[in-house]
C-alpha cells in the first residue's frame, strides 16, 4: 500500500521539485530554533534586573540548553530514520513552543533552567543542524554543500530576523514579551510542517534532486532504525581518528559562537555603554554577513579542500576574537568586527558535513554528525557558563574572549598540521551493510 502522502505524478515535467519545499520548511524550523536558542542572550539584562538572580546562574540555564540542543542531535537523527523527519520536526516544534511559553509564569531559577535550559533545548536538538544533513542526505544527490551552507546559514538569518525585534520587546527590562514571541513563533510553524512537508521523493513520486533516473534505488534496511543506531554509530565513529579530530574542533567551533558571542555579546557590549537594541542590532548584522560567508561557503565546499577551508575559518575566528576587546567599541570599529566575524561565523558546518560524508558513508553521516554536533554544544555550553562566571570573578569579559580567541587559532593548526593521517584512516572504514 503505498504511503499516505503519496501523490500521483504528471507525466509533464515539473516546473519544480519538491525539494524546494522541503529545504524551505526546515530553513525555516531551522531559523526559529536558532531564534529561541539566542533569545537567553537578549533576555540576560532584563532576568538580571527583574528577579536578581546573578549573571551565573543565567547564564548555567543557557548553557543547559546549548548542551542538550547539540546531546539530542544523534538521537534525533535515528528518530528521523525511524519515525520520520516530519515527525521528529514537530515533536520538536511542540517543546519548544510549551516550554517558552509556560516559562512566562517561572519565579525561580530552577524554572528558568526546567523551561529555557532542559524543555527548550530538548525540542530545539530535534530541530538543529542534524535535521539539515539529514534533508540534504535524504533529497538531494547534488549540490549537497550549497544546501547545507543554505540551511546553516538559517542560523545567521535567526540572529538576523529576532535579535532586533527581541530587544525592542525587552526595552525597559521587560522579559515576558520575549518569551511570548518565541513561543508564538514556534506554534506558527507546526501547521505548515504537518500541511507541507514531505517525508521522502518518492512520496511525491520524484528521485532525489540531480539523481540520474538510472540510478539504482537504495537498499532497504533490513531492521527499523532506533535511537539505539546513535549508540552504535558511535562505537563505530569513535575507534577513528577522523570522528575525534571533527569533534575535537567542532568544540572550539561552539566555544567560539554561540555559547561566547551569542550568549554574552549583548551583555559585553552593555558592559562598554552600548544599548541592548543597538547590541541585537550589531549581532543582526553579523548574522547578516553570515548568511552570505555560510552560503559561500557550502559553494566553496563543492569545489575545494574542506580542511583547508576550515584552516582559514577558525584562524581569522581567532584573530578577530582576540582583537575584539581591545577595540574601542565605537561604531566603526565594531561594524568592521561584525563584517570580519560574521563572514565565518557558521561557515564551518558544510566542510564539516562533507567531511563527516566523505568518511562515515550516507547512513552513518548524519548520526556521526549528530555526535560531532554534541562536541560543538558541549563548547558553547563551557563557553557559556565559563564566560558568566569570568564576568563575575575579574568583573570583565576580557579573558573568555582573548581565550576562545586562542582555541580556534589551534584549531586552525590542527587543520593545516595535525588532519591528513585521520582522513586516511577514516575513509579505511569497511562499509556497513543496510
Amino acid at each position: 500500500m503505498p504511503p499516505k502522502d503519496t501523490l500521483p505524478m504528471p507525466t509533464a515535467r515539473r516546473r519544480y521539485h519538491p525539494a524546494m519545499l522541503v529545504v524551505g520548511l526546515t530553513f525555516l524550523a531551522l531559523l526559529f530554533s536558532a531564534g529561541l536558542r539566542s533569545a537567553p542572550g537578549v533576555m540576560m539584562l532584563p532576568l538580571e534586573l527583574h528577579f536578581g538572580w546573578d549573571r551565573a546562574t543565567i547564564s548555567f540555564s543557557a548553557a543547559i540548553g546549548i548542551l542538550l540542543y547539540g546531546l539530542v542531535g544523534p538521537f534525533a537523527a535515528a528518530l528521523m530514520m525511524s519515525i520520520g523527519i516530519k515527525r521528529t520536526m514537530l515533536g520538536g516544534l511542540v517543546l519548544m513552543a510549551a516550554s517558552t511559553f509556560a516559562s512566562q509564569w517561572m519565579t525561580t531559577p530552577w524554572q528558568y533552567v526546567l523551561s529555557w535550559g532542559v524543555v527548550s533545548g530538548v525540542g530545539s536538538g530535534a530541530v538543529a543542524a542534524v535535521l539539515g544533513a539529514a534533508v540534504v542526505n535524504r533529497w538531494f544527490a547534488t549540490r549537497q554543500g550549497l544546501v547545507m551552507g543554505l540551511l546553516s546559514a538559517s542560523t545567521a538569518t535567526g540572529a538576523l530576523v529576532f535579535l532586533p525585534f527581541l530587544a525592542w520587546l525587552s526595552q525597559g527590562g521587560a522579559w515576558k514579551p520575549v518569551a511570548l514571541a518565541v513561543s508564538l513563533g514556534c506554534a506558527a510553524l507546526i501547521p505548515l510542517v504537518l500541511l507541507f512537508m514531505p517525508e521522502r521523493p518518492e512520496h511525491r513520486g520524484v528521485r532525489r534532486f540531480g539523481e540520474a533516473h538510472d540510478t539504482p534505488p537504495a537498499p532497504a534496511m533490513k531492521q527499523a532504525a532506533t535511537p539505539w543506531l546513535a549508540i552504535e554509530a558511535l562505537l563505530r565513529a569513535g575507534r577513528t581518528p577522523m570522528f575525534w579530530l571533527l569533534a575535537g574542533t567542532f568544540f572550539v567551533c561552539g566555544l567560539t559562537t554561540n555559547g561566547l558571542v551569542g550568549t554574552h555579546m549583548i551583555a559585553f557590549c552593555g558592559d562598554h555603554g552600548i544599548a541592548a537594541v543597538a547590541a541585537a542590532g550589531l549581532l543582526s548584522l553579523m548574522g547578516f554577513f553570515d548568511l552570505i560567508g555560510t552560503t559561500a561557503s557550502g559553494w566553496l565546499t563543492d569545489r575545494y579542500d574542506p580542511k583547508r577551508l576550515l584552516a582559514v575559518y577558525y584562524g581569522l575566528r581567532g584573530v578577530s576574537l582576540v582583537a575584539l576587546p581591545f577595540i574601542d567599541f565605537g561604531q566603526v570599529s565594531l561594524t568592521i568586527f561584525a563584517v570580519f566575524y560574521g563572514l565565518d561565523w557558521i561557515a564551518t558546518v558544510p566542510p564539516t558535513v562533507k567531511l563527516a560524508n566523505r568518511s562515515f558513508g550516507e547512513r552513518d553521516a548524519p548520526i556521526v554528525f549528530g555526535w560531532v554536533l554534541v562536541a560543538h554544544q558541549m563548547g558553547a555550553a563551557v563557553a557559556a557558563f565559563g564566560a558568566g562566571v569570568i564576568r563575575e570573578v575579574v568583573g570583565s569579559y576580557t579573558p573568555a574572549f582573548v581565550l576562545a580567541g586562542l582555541f580556534a587559532v589551534a584549531a586552525s593548526l590542527v587543520f593545516i598540521f595535525g588532519f591528513g593521517r585521520g582522513e586516511r584512516v577514516g575513509r579505511a572504514m569497511e562499509p556497513l551493510p543496510v
